[in-house]
């Protein structure tokens, strides 16, 4: 039987390959994963998906997880596919930052640059409409 940190690698290793596969071309779910993210990091008053997470209490990051939770299954029951998704792999990253086996925390690095610029491309949209 698989353990949990075994269960998670394996999600972790299946959105990795779906961001490989599908996200640049998906341009709304690229869209959704980046106001989600900004909108959390602006919360926080930093710069990047990776220092919103470095700032993460335990508290935080507890209640963090309840939200996504409770957000992606209201978004996954509505047929909001993209929501959901956006939800669950903020919700991976998030946990990997807890775990301790090296193949997850290089993934973990690996989706956080993907995130990081995907917030990055939302606010350049952002900021060329607001002109």
């Amino acid at each position: 039987m698989p353990t949990k940190e075994q269960d998670f690698k394996e999600r972790l290793v299946a959105i990795m390959r779906d961001v490989k596969d599908n996200l640049t071309d998906d341009t709304e779910a690229m869209w959704t994963i980046g106001g989600l993210a900004a909108r959390l990091v602006d919360l926080y008053k930093v710069r990047t998906w990776t220092q919103f997470k470095a700032k993460l209490s335990a508290e935080a990051y507890d209640r963090l997880l309840k939200d996504f939770e409770e957000q992606g299954n209201a978004f996954h029951r509505d047929g909001k596919d993209k929501a959901a998704y956006a939800v669950q792999l903020l919700a991976v990253s998030v946990i990997a930052r807890t775990q301790t086996d090296p193949e997850v925390k290089q993934g973990e690095q690996l989706l956080d640059g993907i995130i990081n610029g995907v917030v990055a491309t939302y606010r350049k949209a952002q900021a060329a409409k607001a002109h």
